[in-house]
């Protein structure tokens, strides 16, 4: 029988999109956790509060950002799978 790999939807919202300012502000939760990120696009950088778990979070999140890029839009819901249990 084979093992399953651990999962967990991530649940994201956008809630502020500058591209002037070159940042994308939004939550996100996982399980019972919920931060607010930003994430400063033309640095690279992504923000994630509060700290509680946020090191089960922060990459996942911002390889999904990487890649979803032009298409998330404040008010926006998406979701993604972390492979990991929280």
């Amino acid at each position: 029988m084979a093992k399953r790999l651990p999962a967990t939807t991530a649940h994201v919202r956008i809630t502020r999109q500058s591209w002037e300012e070159g940042c994308l502000d939004g939550e996100v939760r996982a399980a019972t956790f919920e931060w607010s990120f930003i994430w400063r696009f033309r640095e690279g950088e992504l923000t994630v509060e509060p700290s509680l778990g946020r090191s089960l979070i922060r990459d996942a999140l911002l390889r999904f950002l990487c890649q979803q890029d032009y298409r998330l839009e404040p008010g926006g819901d998406y979701s993604f799978t972390v492979r990991a249990h929280f």
